[in-house]
């Protein structure tokens, strides 16, 4: 080979060594910058490694001299704090399993140096928190992203947990046929809004639980069903469980102010009754989840309408004969 052959690569050896071995504390020194070029079989002299250095300049990479000590790459894609804030949310994730969870984490360090990847490499601790066991879960919200961009409907296999602690289909593996609308992000699980033709109705289906995704020819159907935007359904909903709507009015204590305004957001229509107390008027989807959020924030009570409240004494009632 031609000693100048691999000349061409010249630059792309250096721009990688910089990007994986140097940092503001570990700079990569001349020689060494010429020892891994010779490795490589380029040949290099010391002031062509200084004109190589402003030509990186010069292309936008933030090249850092330290005058003997060497040189190293400063400012990147991403700041060392950011990366670690996407470590911890892939890392505390219960929609990744732990294999892509590494896997992401592995691909998120090649945008720092080897130096500044060990500080990645930390555990976010979350009590009992259960991975999705679903390897191909990044894949099917692709293919439903794909599916919604090209306004087709999909059909897929919906599966359930049995008593072996396995995945199983529902209703003996036939398949569903929706109209995909909307992908959320809802208690830590990504869950597909979507038009179901058999019930013919507005269903929840939680992507982990989907299988064998095929994007289907015909076009999706009751597009003005979903006119809401996601943050709207997300608030009038609990849990991805349907119930009929209902504008709800509670009352509760100044104290409750922020977990009213967290779960609601602040368009709620709020009215301050006095000593203290206030009422808001919310429109949710009535179900017992809603129950169940109204049981769990104490002090929180329906005011109306009356037979929403009703429906919540027969609720209570039920769940206090469990007991007896």
């Amino acid at each position: 080979m031609a000693k100048g052959a691999n000349q061409k690569k010249k630059l792309f050896c250096i721009l990688e060594l910089l990007t994986r071995e140097s940092d503001e504390l570990h700079p990569v020194t001349t020689e060494r910058i010429i020892e891994t070029l010779a490795a490589n079989d380029i040949s290099a002299e010391r002031k062509s490694i200084y004109d190589d250095m402003q030509v990186l300049q010069e292309l936008g990479y933030d090249v850092i001299s330290c005058g003997r000590k060497g040189y190293y790459l400063g400012a990147r894609e991403f700041e060392l704090a950011e990366l670690k804030l996407l470590v911890d949310a892939v890392q505390s994730s219960r929609f990744l399993s732990e294999k892509k969870s590494h896997e992401l984490i592995k691909k998120l360090e090649r945008f720092c140096s080897r130096h500044a990847a060990g500080k990645l490499q930390r555990q976010v601790h979350v009590i009992d928190r259960v991975k999705t066991m679903n390897e191909s879960i990044l894949y099917l919200v692709d293919t439903i992203h794909e599916a919604i961009g090209e306004n087709r409907m999909i059909s897929f296999r919906y599966l359930k947990w049995n008593g072996k602690k396995k995945l199983e289909p529902r209703h003996e593996g036939k398949r569903y046929l929706v109209s995909p609308y909307l992908l959320m992000w809802e208690e830590e699980n990504y869950y597909l809004v979507a038009y179901d033709e058999l019930a013919k109705d507005r269903r929840y289906y939680r992507v982990d639980k989907m299988a064998d995704i095929v994007i289907e020819d015909e076009p999706r159907t009751h597009g003005e069903e979903f006119s809401e935007s996601a943050a709207l359904l997300s608030k009038k909903s609990f849990g991805m469980y349907e119930g009929a709507e209902e504008r709800v009015r509670l009352s509760f204590a100044e104290s409750l102010l922020g977990v009213v305004l967290d779960r609601f957001g602040t368009d709620v229509i709020l009215i301050e009754k006095g000593e203290g107390q206030y009422e808001a008027a919310v429109d949710v989807q009535v179900s017992q989840q809603f129950f169940g959020w109204i049981c769990g924030v104490s002090g929180v009570k329906i005011c109306g309408p009356e037979h929403v409240a009703e429906t919540y004494r027969e609720h209570l009632k039920r769940q206090f004969e469990n007991y007896e």
